[in-house]
């Protein structure tokens, strides 16, 4: 029997998670520390004061983007590993317009280009590999993967040999006009009235809740979106209803391509204003574990962005306040919590499965005592 809906959706993941916080509980005991209060400064860390809330979303919005990047491709049946990849050419495509037009385009032309130059350069990372699979069968992990690392290559040569500002030792970008800052979610609300404490969040929260209701459209609305999810569940009956299946995962995959390479918005127009290299930051790969825990729905990614984001932001405090919590520590937790989300997800269906068949036995088997 199958878990209901909601069981599946909210109650797994949410044992899951459970089970991912205990295992962290004993960490925490055994390195000599209290788990309550480790998960108070964790929760106070991140939403604690306006800045704190601010600093939590602005990573949970990098982790909508490759969330739903990897839902995406998912839901073709493609696991989409490209996420680093696929933001560092974006990041490229997008400081390239930014260098070559700031000077001369005012902000409400500038931004529509430059973020349109991310997605193009996103999209056009993962198509590749998603050609080379419906084309020539080569695998979407191998050549993800590899992706990842010639995007790395060819961004540390550029940033080192061609972008770098000049008579600067960092490799970095020179910084971008005004005209292609996105503006801070304080700056939008202070204009309005409504006074929030400074931080990086910015308008590209607002870009990246937007996608998701388009994903949410694409995917359950759309003949295209059928399309992706007919190739997921079997490329052969997708063959045998007339579905390209080869252009089908060469759309997924530039899109989800796209959808990564999204993330780069987030950091480089909203914050640091510049190219720098690492500026993807590992949300590429934690946006697999985001996407997994949101069951590949929208509304879940945003969800599941949201609890990595308070990890990101509430462990900084929690290493701060508790020394013997290091920063390494953080990164365990969440590793626990992608182990228990995802190689180890299914581990306590068959317990809910039975709870759940128990239940709805029960009332039919009163009725039949009456």
């Amino acid at each position: 029997m199958k878990l209901r809906r909601w069981i599946d959706w909210v109650l797994l993941p949410l044992a899951n998670l459970t089970l991912a916080l205990a295992a962290t509980a004993v960490i925490i005991v055994i390195i000599g520390e209290h788990p309550l209060a480790a998960l108070n400064y964790l929760l106070a860390g991140a939403f604690g004061s306006q800045e704190a809330i601010g600093y939590t979303l602005y990573y949970a919005t990098s982790l909508i983007f490759t969330g739903l990047a990897v839902a995406v491709a998912f839901h073709a049946g493609l696991f989409n590993i490209g996420g680093e990849g696929q933001a560092y050419i974006a990041g490229l495509g997008l400081t390239l317009m930014v260098l070559a037009l700031d000077s001369v385009l005012p902000p409400f032309l500038l931004l529509p280009l430059a973020i349109g130059a991310a997605a193009a350069g996103g999209a056009l990372w993962g198509w590749v590999p998603g050609y080379l699979q419906a084309r020539r069968g080569s695998h979407i992990v191998i050549t993800t993967i590899m992706f990842n690392f010639i995007a790395s290559a060819v961004m540390a040569y550029l940033l080192v040999n061609v972008l770098i500002m000049p008579g600067q030792m960092t490799p970095h970008s020179r910084e971008f006009e005004t005209a292609a800052w996105l503006p801070f979610m304080h700056q939008m609300l202070a204009a309005v009235g409504i006074a929030f404490a400074a931080s990086p969040l910015n308008a590209s929260c607002l870009l990246a809740l937007a996608l998701c209701g388009a994903v949410w459209f694409l995917l359950w609305h759309t003949r295209w979106g059928y399309a992706i999810r007919t190739v997921g569940h079997s490329q052969s009956a997708a063959r045998y209803a007339g579905i390209d299946a080869g252009r089908v995962i060469m759309l997924a995959m530039a899109v989800s391509g796209a959808l990564a390479g999204l993330a780069a918005v987030n950091t480089l127009l909203g914050v640091t204003h510049r190219l720098l290299l690492d500026f993807t930051g590992g949300f590429g790969f934690t946006g697999i574990a985001v996407a997994l825990m949101g069951r590949d729905h929208p509304l879940g990614i945003v969800l599941a962005a949201i609890l990595f984001g308070v990890l990101y932001q509430g462990g900084a405090e929690l290493a701060f306040e508790m020394p013997a919590i290091t920063r390494d520590m953080i990164v365990v937790i969440q590793g626990l919590v992608i182990l228990f989300s995802g190689a180890l997800e299914q581990m306590l269906r068959r317990p809910l499965e039975a709870v759940a068949s128990r239940f709805e036995s029960t009332p039919s088997a009163s009725r039949c005592g009456e």
